[in-house]
């Protein structure tokens, strides 16, 4: 049987929790918060654990569902409970394999996972990496609990930090990027919701082709571009406005914030 706690039951953890209960098969699922409003809303299936050493006794798989500032205070409470029998999931940025060992004093069984928010409606895109004490089995297991919420794909431990601009963060990117097609609609009379619901769509299958079609990026582009025509007016301001470097710049601020957040 799977047994799986949760130590966090905010939206991403629930997601989790959510994707686990519809995946069939044995398992057992608990979860503590220290919110009361958190843990009275668990999902249907949920065990409510009465502390952190209870959740650690009745579980195998702890996933870490917090945010990377209260780590100090939670690491604490797991150390003297965890052993070589758990595996210690963290999804939260800038967390290290290193400093979760550190912190309980085991050769902690770890997985660093970044998930992101399309998780939420089984569309996520999750990029993990396997801890130097985890086994493959443990690995395959959790890889396999995040692949019922979309795609997931797993990326050396030294380039989870990097990874968290490419899909982690990038989906706030995506909005911004998308809220300036949808207003530049709303400034020519263009009803919104019907320029988002076309955008919409135009993001669904631009994916869709980057992924199915066999061309590279560049193909693609040009696949659209005719000679003289709409598209290339409008590339040629987006390479005046250096669109490929400010979105570098953008993923090289991230990264570099999420070495700040490290721990």
């Amino acid at each position: 049987m799977l047994k799986v706690g949760f130590i966090g039951a905010g939206n991403m953890g629930g997601a989790i929790m959510g994707g686990i209960l519809r995946s069939g098969g044995e398992h057992s699922v608990a979860a503590y918060d220290a919110d009361p409003a958190k843990m009275a809303a668990l999902p249907a299936g949920v065990t409510a654990a009465e502390s952190i050493p209870a959740l650690m006794a009745s579980s195998k798989y702890i996933f870490l569902a917090i945010k990377p500032q209260i780590f100090d205070a939670v690491l604490p409470q797991i150390a003297g409970h965890a052993t070589a029998d758990h595996v210690i999931v963290s999804i939260a940025a800038g967390i290290t394999e290193d400093y979760i060992i550190s912190s309980l004093g085991i050769d902690a069984h770890t997985v660093i996972v970044m998930p992101n928010t399309p998780f939420l409606l089984g569309a996520g895109a999750t990029a993990l990496a396997k801890g130097r004490f985890t086994s493959d089995e443990e690995f395959a297991c959790v890889k396999g609990i995040f692949e019922t919420g979309g795609i997931a794909e797993v990326v050396p431990m030294d380039k989870m930090k990097e990874i968290i601009a490419i899909n982690g963060s990038s989906p706030a990117f995506i909005y911004l990027f998308s809220k300036a097609f949808v207003s530049y609609a709303a400034e020519c009379g263009i009803d919104e919701d019907a320029a988002l619901r076309l955008f919409c769509q135009s993001l669904v299958g631009s994916a869709e082709m980057m992924k199915g079609s066999g061309k590279t990026l560049d193909e693609l582009i040009k696949m659209v571009s005719s000679p003289g025509g709409t598209t290339l007016a409008g590339l040629d301001g987006l390479y005046e406005g250096r669109l490929e470097d400010t979105v570098k710049d953008c993923c090289r601020r991230c990264t570099k914030r999420a070495y700040e957040l490290s721990k």
